[in-house]
């Protein structure tokens, strides 16, 4: 060998074909190669790097050893005992595995975790090279998942434990079975604007709407319609109730759903879905992070000097990204920033906008109240008060006393005049063992100026002390 050659280095001389598509499996026409006795001696202590295209019925299975090369090829039925019989005899401790994302992944990555040494989730949108591929079979997506992960250029995607995968199937489910029973509440309007009948009642589905519409008078077709869709309806309120008791009993053992539920808008399913989707909020160093996680930020396309923001991503969990949306559609009414945030955008854009645009925001203040375990600091006393009173019933039955105590009369008892007393923002934040929220004077002078310019800052302070109310025929007037 000439001196010259030896300045060249050897990955340089051997550097493999760029595209893995191209190269495929061609390896095994190579004339050299280790001997078989060599070759089993280095896979016992060399990482192999498998590649699982998985789907529902089959798992297409390649694996390479530690130079790249394509130690076996299998394809596995997708059932417990034949993955379960495909990792006891192929695979090793050694071994690494990827796998993409699909609906299910996690159970058979849960499944394999004990035979190797690492499983890891790769991100289907951002794994390109597979999907822009001119030959795309499921013996090359293995292939080329193994090679990416050899490689290090594999985009993963963070693994759940157990108890958040619990929590999402349980948050699914439920959205699920409530999405049906809108779908057969639609088909009870729809067959009654088909025949031109106005219900008297503003809650159809209310106790005295249904009682109307097991009587309202329809001909044949459409009574016999309606039973149906009221038979599927009660079925399906049976099946709701026990689901959101569970739902309730969890969330009301973990801290987080209390601090989310403080906020306008939020309920138990709401919280429950963020908490579902974001896992372990120290995952995301910023609060943009989070927002990204959901699929709420805009898209960007910048080049030189120009710069390009489109609609959101929508990537991430959608489940969680669509509650916190709805949620957002009640901020128009709220008298707080996030109330004077979408009004001041509802003017300048459309109501889409403006929605989408606030469930970011209030996936920004989600993130500030988790990593600093801090509930909201500008909610409504008396409605966050009955969220959650009503999650404490719901999970444990207990009623508080309310009212005053016995033997005590009114300050205004005799004169007609009825009042009540709301408690300020702290004592609300006390009785259900929330920390408490600082006080207006001790915000930070940014957030001061920042409630003054909004117009709020009455309404912050007034929060945050008690006050009487006088209960009159007409309207409600604050007694300072």
């Amino acid at each position: 060998m000439r001196d010259w050659d030896m300045t060249i280095p050897r990955t340089y001389l051997a550097a493999p074909v760029a595209h893995p598509v191209e190269r495929r499996s061609s390896d095994r026409f190579l004339p050299y190669g280790p001997s078989p006795r060599t070759a089993a001696r280095r896979s016992k202590t060399m990482v192999r790097y498998v590649g699982l295209d998985v789907h529902p019925k089959e798992v297409e299975a390649c694996i390479l050893d530690g130079t790249g090369r394509v130690a076996l090829r299998a394809r596995v039925a997708c059932t417990r005992e034949a993955l379960g019989a495909f990792a006891r005899r192929q695979l090793a401790r050694q071994d690494r595995v990827v796998l993409e994302a699909t609906c299910n992944t996690w159970s058979v990555a849960s499944l394999l975790r004990p035979y190797v040494a690492d499983v890891v989730v790769s991100n289907p949108y951002k794994t390109r090279l597979i999907a822009h591929a001119k030959v795309k079979t499921d013996k090359v997506d293995a292939y080329v998942l193994a090679q990416l992960l050899k490689s290090g250029f594999l985009a993963t995607v963070w693994a759940p434990p157990d108890d958040v995968l619990k929590r999402r199937r349980l948050v699914s489910r439920r959205s699920g079975l409530v999405s049906d029973r809108t779908v057969v509440k639609n088909r009870i309007h729809a067959i009654l604007h088909q025949r031109l009948i106005t219900a008297p009642f503003s809650d159809v589905f209310g106790v005295g709407g249904l009682e109307w519409l097991k009587k309202v008078p329809l001909d044949p077709e459409g009574r016999e319609a309606v039973d149906s869709d009221l038979r599927l309806l009660e079925t399906l309120d049976q099946e709701i109730e026990p689901m959101d008791e569970a739902l309730a009993k969890e969330a009301y053992g973990d801290p987080r759903v209390k601090l989310l539920m403080t906020m306008p808008g939020v309920d138990v399913g709401v919280a429950m879905a963020l908490l579902a989707a974001w896992g372990d909020i120290s995952r995301f160093p910023e609060p943009d992070k989070a927002a990204a996680y959901l699929g709420l930020v805009p898209r960007v396309q910048g080049s030189g000097d120009k710069c390009y923001y489109g609609p959101i991503t929508k990537e991430g969990r959608s489940h969680a990204r669509w509650m916190l949306v709805q949620a957002a559609q009640k901020m128009d009414a709220n008298p707080g920033p996030l109330g004077h945030f979408f009004r001041k955008l509802l003017r300048k854009k459309n109501r889409s906008v403006a929605v989408v645009a606030t469930a970011r925001k209030m996936a920004a203040i989600a993130w500030q109240m988790l990593t600093h375990n801090e509930p909201y600091r500008y909610a409504l006393p008396v409605q966050t008060q009955m969220k959650l009173s009503r999650l404490r019933v719901v999970a444990t039955g207990e009623k508080r006393p309310s009212g005053r105590p016995k033997g005590t009369k009114l300050p205004n008892f005799g004169s007609g005049i009825r009042t009540k007393t709301i408690p300020s923002l702290s004592e609300v934040y006390e009785k259900e063992g929330l920390p408490p929220t600082r006080e207006f004077e001790k915000l930070t002078a940014a957030e001061q100026r920042g409630m003054q310019k909004m117009g709020v800052e009455v309404f912050a302070r007034d929060i945050r002390k008690p006050h009487t109310v006088i209960i009159t025929k007409e309207k409600a007037q604050k007694e300072p």
